[in-house]
């Protein structure tokens, strides 16, 4: 068993000069890699970092993300990140739940901590090899309004990323292209997967659908990962564009994180194939997940595929099992028992080990899952139940909508009323927007009422804050006096 630093030490011995990591400032190789972390590890014990000890990083997701995160691995520490643009607010209350022995980044107040990562010290004394008995703790979003850490109860050694890419198709010594920040799960697992197989990981930073297919195009990238509202934006590029960029050395495209809209998955696999289009589903806790290609989605439209790690059941209200074609909330268990423990938070459970993420969603007669949506943000309209997911994929397909979201407002009729909050890229009118959506949706699953806002509504990793934007707009919506 070779613990990760050890065995990227391994790879930096072996070829320093190939290039480990691509951002924004150009490539940085093997070498360069394990001598920052070494020099930062350094800094990280000066500062009273023990094995077990939390660190919480909050760098961009850049080459000072992946030092930071090794240099946490070498002294026996646990990777805790956070977004680099963190609210104040949100910092503190994440630091309360987290409580990490250093923040590097960030301020961290009363908590030591590191401004930056330090440049490269040239030759530096080598550290003891030790393994983190915890290799990650991810910060989501809590039903309390707290963040909650999800602590990985697996020891950071370096299977666990070469498991990982067989996983998710990656093969070794790859180009990965990863387009999302990696305080996320998603972003996080691969870049160090794609690292742990002796691979090259190129970081754009923020996201940009023409520069993505540029470096696919420039870096031979074999394997990518793609959010669906990335996908989308690149399918508006000009088709000239797309037709015309260089896409042969791909393998495999890996999407996740958020529902795909049919339309976006079918033209991806028009483009690239179905064996290229790969799709996973799966919690940050790991208890079981899906996973399918795009040849296998063809016979299964809008599945995300059967579980291949693990168990998943569909129940109701009661934890009575559905059949087939009947939607409810999703349940997961793992085939070993839990492999994380919560930080902030308490796994939803019904016992015999069976735990839900929230979700709502229905399975076919072979076994298939299809998602529907959160529960929490499910509306009903009059009676019935609209899954906002649906309509926003019906939105998103306009041409001139970049991304929406959904929201259920009050309705003194229906109880809730559909309000839709749209960025667009030109203007276009709410009838255009309703007459849209009635082409395409049931009629009470048609907005009522259509917002417009110039920044995203959803983040580079296809998450949407539905819930505060809901609050925001309840708040303006005068109380009626009894």
């Amino acid at each position: 068993m070779t613990s990760i630093p050890a065995a990227l030490r391994k790879f930096a011995a072996e070829d320093p000069d190939r290039p480990a990591v691509t951002d924004r400032v150009g490539a940085m190789s093997r070498g360069e890699l394990v001598r920052r972390a070494t020099a930062l590890a350094h800094i990280y014990k000066e500062n009273g970092v023990e094995v077990g000890d939390l660190i919480s990083i909050g760098l961009p997701g850049d080459r000072s993300f992946v030092i930071a995160t090794l240099a946490t691995w070498m002294v026996g520490a646990t990777p805790a990140p956070v977004p680099a643009s963190i609210p104040a607010a949100e910092l503190t209350n994440a630091l309360e739940v987290a409580k990490p022995r250093l923040v590097v980044g960030l301020d961290g107040g009363d908590i030591p901590s590191i401004a930056d990562v330090p440049a490269d010290p040239g030759m530096v004394e080598e550290l003891p090899d030790v393994a983190s008995p915890n290799w990650k703790a991810l910060m989501s979003g809590g039903s309390t309004g707290r963040p909650k850490v999800i602590v990985a109860k697996v020891p950071a050694m370096n299977d666990v990323l070469t498991g990982l890419a067989k996983f998710v198709q990656m093969r070794s010594g790859n180009v990965a292209l990863i387009t999302a920040p990696m305080h996320h799960n998603g972003p996080f697992l691969n870049t160090f997967a794609a690292l742990g197989v002796g691979g090259h990981a190129v970081l754009p930073g923020r996201f940009d659908a023409e520069s993505t297919l540029r470096l696919i195009e420039q870096h031979r990238v074999g394997w990518v990962y793609l959010v669906p509202t990335m996908m989308s934006r690149i399918l508006k590029l000009p088709d000239e564009l797309r037709r015309g960029t260089d896409m042969s050395s791909l393998h495999t495209v890996m999407h996740m994180a958020a529902p795909c809209p049919p339309y976006v998955k079918q033209a991806w696999i028009e483009w690239l194939g179905g064996d290229v289009i790969w799709e996973l589903y799966a919690g940050t806790e790991g208890q079981a997940s899906t996973l399918i290609n795009g040849t296998e989605w063809l016979a299964h439209p809008g599945s995300v595929g059967r579980p291949v790690v693990g168990e998943m059941q569909i129940a109701d209200e009661d934890g009575r099992v559905l059949p087939p074609g009947e939607v409810g909330e999703v349940w997961l268990r793992s085939p070993v028992g839990p492999m994380y423990t919560y930080l902030g938070a308490t796994a939803r459970s019904r016992g015999e080990g069976w735990e839900s993420l929230g979700d709502l969603g229905w399975m076919d007669e072979d076994g298939y899952l299809y998602l529907a949506d959160r529960m929490t943000d499910m509306v009903l309209v009059g009676g019935s139940n609209v899954y906002p997911a649906e309509v926003e994929a019906a939105l998103d397909e306009h041409p001139a909508v970049l991304s929406s979201c959904v929201i259920g407002l009050p309705d003194e009729d229906l109880g809730n009323r559909l309000h839709a909050i749209v960025q667009l890229e030109t203007e276009v009118s709410d009838a255009d927007l309703g007459a849209w959506c009635a082409e395409r949706l049931t009629k009470y699953k048609v907005p009522r009422s259509f917002e417009r806002v110039r920044t995203a509504l959803r983040d580079e990793a296809a998450k949407v804050r539905r819930t505060q934007l809901r609050q925001e707009r309840l708040a303006k919506i005068p109380q009626r006096r009894p």
